[in-house]
């Protein structure tokens, strides 16, 4: 799968918060992501992102320049 900054991500786990519904921030061999409901900042290592994500809910608009 292809990640980019701005893409909204469901997680097989949900967040305690009750949100399973996260934002990448920034992306590389670490990944941070901000929880959607609660706001809450994770940063996790490219391989554990990987397998934690279920599915993409939208990508980020791309900007042609």
């Amino acid at each position: 799968m292809n990640f980019s900054v701005g893409d909204i991500v469901q997680m097989k786990k949900t967040h305690p918060c009750g949100g399973t519904q996260w934002e990448i921030l920034r992306t590389g061999i670490d990944f941070r992501i901000k929880c959607t409901t609660c706001g809450h900042m994770v940063m996790l290592p490219r391989t554990k992102f990987e397998k934690s994500v279920k599915k993409i809910i939208s990508k980020a608009q791309q900007e042609n320049s």
